[in-house]
């Protein structure tokens, strides 16, 4: 059973990015209708009632029942066709509406549910998931919550295809059946590196480098010319 919400709106006369700042220092949030064969019409809608709706529903796959305020418009059904958000602030700046009528079949974005614990996920395997969503074709009373499918018996190497997915009666699938939706993988595993090979030597152990000399080591220095003469003539005395 398709999701449904009640959303207010406004119709504004004013476009352009001028008007538009005007709307969101007042606190609303400026958006637009359309459909096949409606005029496109702009509106404008409180920020904090959007953010309260967007918060508790599906956004892609919910109806909106949008009440629309000015000129006799009345209520209409619509889905969120694009959500527009500022580049550095959690604030929505735009919005697109999508107005739909009974007996048209449209195009939404179902999220997949898998229910249970794969066998493989309880072998010690992981549950790799390629696919969150996906595309289907139906009319607007037959848009599921969800699309489920039991992961239960799945094993490590086991994939689920989107072949594989039910979809209740009137709901069309529009994906590559052959696509991967999720699969169990074997556990990572982490090489670790082999401790180095001690240098051969006593006991396997590295001799350090020798920096500097021992002070007894080092080397004395020479004789001097001078110190030489004077023992030349030491000695001659003693002849």
């Amino acid at each position: 059973m398709a999701a449904t919400a009640n959303l207010n709106a406004v119709l504004r006369q004013g476009r352009g990015k001028g008007p538009a700042r005007r709307l969101r220092r007042a606190g609303r949030v400026p958006a637009v209708i359309y459909g096949h064969g409606d005029e496109t019409r702009a509106l404008s809608v409180d920020a904090r009632e959007l953010e309260h709706l967007f918060g508790r529903i599906s956004i892609e796959s919910t109806i909106i029942d949008l009440t629309i305020e000015g000129d006799g418009a009345g209520t209409v059904k619509a889905l969120v066709r694009e959500v527009q958000m500022h580049p550095y602030k959690p604030e929505v700046v735009h919005v697109d509406f999508y107005q739909i009528h009974a007996g048209e079949r449209i195009h939404v974005a179902i999220p997949i549910r898998l229910v249970g614990t794969a066998a493989g996920v309880k072998a010690g395997g992981l549950m790799q998931l390629a696919l969150h969503d996906v595309a289907i074709r139906c009319l607007p009373e037959q848009i599921p919550d969800a699309i489920e499918h039991d992961v239960s018996a799945l094993e490590i190497g086991d994939s689920v295809h989107v072949r594989e997915l039910a979809v209740p009666p009137g709901v069309e699938i529009e994906e590559d059946p052959d696509r991967t939706v999720c699969s169990v993988i074997p556990p990572q595993v982490i090489a670790l590196e082999a401790p180095p090979v001690a240098a051969e030597g006593v006991g396997g152990e590295v001799e350090p480098e020798l920096i500097r000399r021992r002070p007894e080591e080092e080397e004395q220095p020479p004789a001097t010319a001078q110190g030489g003469a004077e023992g030349s003539e030491s000695k001659k005395g003693q002849r």
